[in-house]
């Protein structure tokens, strides 16, 4: 079953439920997903869709980050659809694993104390290895520890 019948199916028994927040996140993820459907003119295959709803909780997020506090609606809003939006992503990495990967790309460079000239080539081994498993922004974070 692809991610758009299933979220199909989460938003109709939202309807039936008279869940109207649920509903319409599930409705914003829908057209998302059928929008890069149509661009690609094919159906999306399981990492695309996992893309595209990781770009919707990115998106989500950034809006929570950029509301002021005195908002509270928008606030509210947005910690709803991304309870909604969570149900549908993949369990990205922890701490522990995102250092295993980077300890191993490391070894696999032959580099034993990066710096900062190494830190592209270092991006560029690595970000395929993550890339939609693990939120590039702490990728980052913790590929900074290892830096000296």
């Amino acid at each position: 079953m692809s991610k758009i019948d299933e979220v199909r199916a989460a938003m109709v028994a939202a309807m039936k439920a008279g869940n109207k927040e649920a509903k319409e996140s599930y409705s914003l993820l829908l057209s998302a997903l059928k929008n890069k459907a149509i661009d690609k003119r094919a159906d999306l295959t399981e990492e695309e869709e996992t893309q595209v709803i990781l770009k919707e909780i990115k998106q989500t997020k950034e809006t929570l980050d950029a509301t002021p506090a005195e908002r509270t609606d928008i606030i509210e809003e947005c910690q709803n659809r991304l309870a909604v939006l969570e149900q549908f992503a993949p369990k990205l990495m922890d701490e522990a694993e995102i250092k295993s990967v980077i300890e191993g790309v490391l070894a696999e460079l032959g580099i034993t104390a990066p710096t900062g000239k190494d830190k592209g080539n270092i991006m560029k081994n690595l970000m395929p290895k993550v890339k939609g498993k693990a939120d590039g922004k702490l990728v980052n974070e913790i590929l900074g520890t290892y830096m000296q």
